[in-house]
């Protein structure tokens, strides 16, 4: 049943999804437009996004009791805290924190989305997204020392397509409470 519980509540929330996207590309594309910020800037600016994100996770699977949410969630925030509190981090101590985050949180996208696979139709942009963010991580993880703006450019990238496979997943779960209807109506 708390499948069921995750599927009502992404119908009822499309619209958190579509917001967790929007910010995910405006993000990526700041990261492009503005390649030459200091890496204070950019530790803060991810961290606002991450915190962000985390809380908004987290929100979704409280309400929904959804355990793999609950800590997507938790890891969010607690990266993003961890941004604030540490703002001189290394440009490596950073993109290991970053990297950690994508993967582990990736890794949960997907046992989500299988979780989820016979409750929703389209669960590939789920899983899309987690193994997307599974490889960002391992190409921070294996780029450690290329440079601050390898990895701007590495995270733009991975904020835009990430965000264009949360709001294609808005739009399809979108249609989910018609569909819950039809289904509890027998049609």
């Amino acid at each position: 049943m708390a499948t069921l519980a995750v599927v009502d509540a992404l119908a009822k929330h499309w619209w958190v999804l579509l917001i967790r996207g929007i910010l995910a590309v405006l993000f990526g594309i700041m990261a492009f437009a503005l390649p030459g910020p200091t890496l204070l800037a950019l530790v803060l600016l991810f961290g606002i996004y991450v915190l962000m994100d985390g809380l908004v996770v987290l929100w979704v699977g409280a309400g929904s009791r959804a355990w793999w949410l609950v800590i997507a969630g938790i890891l969010g925030v607690i990266v993003g805290i961890l941004t604030f509190i540490y703002p001189g981090i290394t440009t490596i101590a950073l993109l290991c924190l970053i990297a950690a985050w994508a993967i582990l949180g990736g890794l949960l996208a997907i046992v989500g989305a299988i979780q989820l696979r016979k409750e929703i139709s389209n669960e590939w942009a789920l899983i899309i997204g987690g193994i997307i963010s599974i490889l960002f991580g391992i190409v921070l993880v294996a780029n450690a020392a290329a440079g601050a703006l390898a990895m701007v450019w590495t995270i733009g990238v991975f904020a835009f397509v990430f965000g264009v496979m949360m709001i294609v997943l808005a739009f399809r779960v979108r249609a989910l409470p018609e569909r819950l209807k039809k289904l509890a109506k027998g049609v």
